[in-house]
């Protein structure tokens, strides 16, 4: 444990803490426990699902942040104090139905709780950051003591300001209970929004343009998933927008600043209160040891985006400060203002950053984090190192037009896909798209939320902060200190900061995107259930291909042009039919057999075009049926081909689901038997089959290469897409399902085939 003066600094102290289970608030609880021993502490949880609040307490002990403690006094000294000292209080801020009940005896509150997303849902913001302080400081007073209130902020509640920042109370004229009322009856109003007709209309419009071919249900399921979020995007552009006409960059400050205005109504004429406001907290310089980080913070998706050669530019001025400061400074600095109260309805104010004594450039961090990766590069797989961009600088404006364009030709490359052949080309494509596509929607994002904090023109002074360092005991300054001045930049960011955060990415190289390996045919019972497509998936044909080995079989050479020509020439509306909907297709396409001959047609089957269809066979997917079939499951063939046609493979599987075609003495009529199984009835059918069978979908196994699987794919636990075309590859890439290519083998290979199905 540290070396502590006789005079410890809140020593006797009881201390309320919220906030203890994010980054800051860890960092606060593990300095008053390692460090504090004569003060106890009463930590403000809320149970979560399962998990009581002291369970929580129980997993947060056990966070490396706790661990240099844990190794310096031992696991019994740890569980004494935390026994001895810390009480859990089970609740959750910004719900008004909550009761809060806190300690009569609290000498401080810290109120490190927050909400610490730029763009949240506007109620989301104002319910953690606005609504949680009115409920923790009515509670404060009404618990009868008189604490030392502590509130954390940000320096960023100065808003758009320009210039220099003192350490004073806020100057702005906004209704914090109005807008807490308007945040909070947000939603419903947007709610009732989201259900108009126009809205409906249109989303239901794209859904059904993407996902009409997977069935009404999955049209119907990606229409409201995209109206939900509409929802959110609304909503959070109800808290950007608001924030910014009354001169804030976004929710998060709009709503901090409104919580000071909080503490001032409620707790600043009656209690000490002081209000703590840091810049951007980035890893420990320090303690508990240097680089401790829990999760990456502000700056750190940019750095390790930089670092990974897809940042090629970004918004902000060269000569603009980047005001970071370790969390360890900004824990010492709360704890140092905790044991000083100002006189009740005299607030002070601190600001903590390095942006006045000691700043850092946008310029200088970025020649510091490009000397970095040039010296110790990023891993690209199989491609060697990272090479960095350099930046230029170009402001906001041009990086905008940037992303706009990169933004119309991804759109533009995306849709030439999708109306691609599936090919291992296009494949690769597809996943070359989606990566550029995911860089640029970091880009955007990115430069939307912090594009201000880069551009900044503005200096928050830290007098008060440095006067209250100045009167530490020098015993104390040198541990306990929060003197900014005493960073060196290119030292925390070279040799803390940055390892710290690239650790993890160090230890798992992104590697190339590979594709998934099949799930293991395990050995079970008849329970387990295997389901195939045929075309594209079994064999590398489909129903267009088997209607010609039929029809032009029976036809004599004379009149197979005709035949051809006409096929063609209806080939346009097949199509449309195909990528509106697979049974429609199926419908249209199959009346080509009115008339045919069923006798004939299953002499052409039994002489001729058995063996064809064999030989057009996927020998990894015939090896794959005989797997299953070895480890004892139930291997299903489910078709949309009419059924004369897939005879020669049934003795391959123990049930073969085909279209039935109509007879009438004899002949087909063209029309169907019964609905096609396709999309959304083939998963209906496959549930049904599996109630009756007594199996269990997680454990079941599907194989399909068309977006209209889909719903099949969805419905197991063993989804294969194989040979997928452009829309099934994208969605198979986006769930992480293994994707499977699937080839006709050599000539041989598929006598051998054939042979062995017979």
């Amino acid at each position: 444990m540290d070396d502590v003066p006789p005079a410890t600094p809140l020593a006797g102290a009881h201390v309320l803490l919220t906030g203890s289970t994010g980054f800051l608030g860890q960092a606060v609880l593990e300095r008053l426990l390692c460090s504090y021993p004569d003060t106890r502490v009463s930590l403000l949880i809320r149970g979560r699902g399962s998990r009581s609040a002291a369970d929580r307490l129980a997993g947060l002990l056990r966070k490396p942040v706790f661990a240099h403690w844990r190794e310096q006094v031992g696991e019994k000294v740890v569980r004494d104090a935390v026994a001895s000292r810390v009480r859990v209080v089970d609740a959750a801020l910004g719900h008004a139905d909550a009761a809060l009940s806190l300690p009569h005896d609290l000498d401080v509150v810290v109120h490190a709780a927050s909400i610490v997303s730029f763009g949240p849902p506007v109620d989301e913001a104002f319910r953690t950051n606005v609504s949680g302080a009115v409920q923790l400081y009515e509670a404060v007073r009404s618990a009868g003591a008189a604490p030392h209130v502590v509130h954390v902020s940000t320096a960023y509640v100065a808003g758009g300001h320009k210039g220099v920042v003192p350490e004073v109370a806020l100057e702005h004229t906004v209704d914090w209970r109005t807008e807490l009322a308007a945040a909070l009856a947000a939603p419903a109003e947007v709610e009732r929004d989201s259900r108009r007709p126009e809205l409906l209309s249109r989303l239901l419009a794209e859904a059904r343009r993407e996902h009409g071919r997977s069935g009404p249900q999955s049209t119907a399921a990606a229409a409201e998933r995209a109206r939900v979020e509409w929802l959110r995007d609304r909503l959070v552009d109800y808290g950007r927008l608001r924030a910014r006409t009354l001169g804030w960059p976004d929710v998060y400050t709009f709503t901090k600043a409104l919580g000071e205005r909080v503490a001032e109504d409620l707790v600043g004429d009656t209690l000490p209160l002081s209000v703590v406001r840091p810049a951007i907290v980035e890893s420990a310089l320090a303690h508990p040891r240097p680089g401790w980080i829990d999760g990456l913070k502000m700056t750190d998706p940019l750095i390790l985006a930089y670092g990974r050669g897809i940042l090629p530019e970004f918004p902000g001025l060269p000569d603009g400060v980047l005001d970071l400061v370790p969390v360890d400074i900004v824990v010492n600095a709360i704890l140092a203002v905790a044991a000083v109260p100002p006189p009740a309805a005299s607030p002070a104010y601190y600001h903590v950053g390095s942006g006045a004594r000691n700043p850092l450039t946008f310029r200088d961090m970025y020649d510091t984090v490009r000397q970095y990766f040039t010296e110790h590069p990023m891993p690209d797989g199989d491609r060697g190192d990272v090479r960095v961009p350099t930046w230029d600088f170009p402001g906001s404006r041009r990086v905008g037009r940037m992303l706009r364009a990169g933004e119309r030709a991804l759109n533009a490359a995306q849709s030439a896909l999708l109306a691609a052949p599936a090919t291992d080309r296009t494949r690769d494509w597809q996943d070359r798209l989606t990566r550029r596509r995911a860089d640029l929607d970091f880009l955007r994002r990115y430069a939307d939320l912090y594009g201000v904090y880069t551009e900044t023109e503005v200096v928050y002074t830290d007098d008060r902060l440095l006067a209250l360092h100045r009167a530490l005991p020098l015993e104390r300054a040198a541990e306990h200190g929060f003197d900014v001045a005493a960073i060196d930049w290119p030292h925390y960011l070279r040799r803390v900061h940055i390892p710290a955060i690239t650790a993890s990415l160090r230890r798992t190289p992104a590697n190339r995107r590979a594709d998934r390996r099949l799930p293991a045919v395990t050995n079970g019972d008849r329970d387990v259930i295997a389901l195939f497509d045929l075309e594209g998936t079994l064999v590398a044909s489909n129903v267009v291909e088997g209607y010609l080995w039929a029809r032009l079989a029976d036809l004599p050479a004379r009149h197979w042009p005709g035949e051809l020509v006409d096929l063609v020439g209806r080939l346009p509306g097949y199509l449309a039919a195909e990528r509106r909907d697979r049974g429609e297709f199926l419908r249209r396409f199959l009346r080509r057999y009115a008339g045919a001959s069923e006798a004939l047609l299953h002499r052409l089957v039994d002489e001729r075009l058995g063996d064809a269809l064999l030989r057009r066979a996927h020998p990894e997917a015939v090896r794959r049926v005989r797997e299953h079939r070895a480890a004892g499951h139930r291997t299903v063939l489910v078709t949309g081909t009419v059924d004369v046609l897939v005879r020669p493979l049934a003795p391959l599987f123990d049930e073969v689901v085909a279209s039935g075609l109509h007879l009438r003495d004899g002949v087909y009529s063209g029309l169907l038997d019964a609905p096609p199984l396709v999309g959304e009835a083939r998963a209906a059918w496959l549930r049904r089959y599996a109630r009756t069978a007594g199996a269990r979908l997680e454990h079941c196994y599907a194989y399909g290469d068309s977006y209209s699987d889909r719903p099949l794919l969805e419905a197991v636990g063993q989804p294969v897409a194989v040979n997928p075309d452009p829309q099934l590859y994208r969605y198979a890439r986006s769930r992480g399902w293994p994707v499977a290519r699937w080839a006709a083998g050599t000539l041989p290979a598929l006598d051998a085939l054939t042979e062995t199905v017979r």
